[in-house]
């Protein structure tokens, strides 16, 4: 399908441009969020007369934009989620989720303004890329952990995960019989792993 660009769309051309997509990016994207028209005849007309207005809405919203891009440029923000001792969530933090989290501070995007190329599934930071207008972007910085002890870790940079690893149960077992001064244990379960022998064994009855 042909349409008639209305904004400026990332990797697809500026305000004006007559451009080939394919129909349904342009009957479930481009036509319902008004960023473009059927390249009609009639259309190619009502453009020419819109296109001052569309200029100056576009300079208005833009400016706008560039208002709220400098104010959460670089903004860090905290979702507390359940995840697993590998870092993996329990679900995940979508768009929506970040809008809210972003209104919580008092600033209104949308959704379809959050670059995300998929949600977020794992704790950590995360960078998150907005399109806040065709020609604004910015970033802001998503901490997503398991409570505010991990946040605060996480915003120091420290690995969390690593911080969180536990023994297995063969090695919790290990660290249990030398707690408890049963060497001749641990020394077994030693062995069964493949580990070097005791340097001092334990003296046998040849006689």
């Amino acid at each position: 399908m042909e349409v008639i660009l209305l904004e400026r769309v990332s990797r697809l051309g500026q305000m004006g441009d007559v451009v080939r997509v394919k129909d349904g990016f342009a009957r479930n994207f481009l036509l319902p969020r008004g960023k473009a028209l059927r390249a009609t005849a009639e259309n190619r007309t009502r453009f020419e007369t819109m296109k001052s207005e569309l200029e100056a809405r576009s300079l208005t919203l833009k400016g706008e934009a560039a208002i709220v891009a400098g104010k959460l440029d670089g903004k860090t923000f905290t979702i507390l989620r359940q995840a697993s001792e590998a870092g993996q969530l329990f679900g995940s933090v979508s768009p929506r989720d970040l809008v809210g989290l972003i209104a919580t501070a008092g600033f209104n995007v949308s959704r379809h303004q959050i670059a995300l190329n998929a949600p977020i599934k794992a704790i950590g930071r995360h960078n998150v890329p907005l399109s806040l207008h065709p020609e604004v972007e910015t970033s802001i910085t998503v901490i997503v952990a398991r409570n505010d002890d991990e946040a605060a870790r996480l915003e120091r940079g420290e690995d969390v995960t690593q911080l969180r690893e536990e023994p297995t149960a063969e090695e919790a077992a290990a660290l249990a019989a030398e707690a408890f001064f049963e060497p001749e244990a641990a020394e077994s379960l030693r062995r069964r792993e493949g580990s070097e022998p005791s340097e001092n064994p334990a003296p046998t009855d040849e006689g």
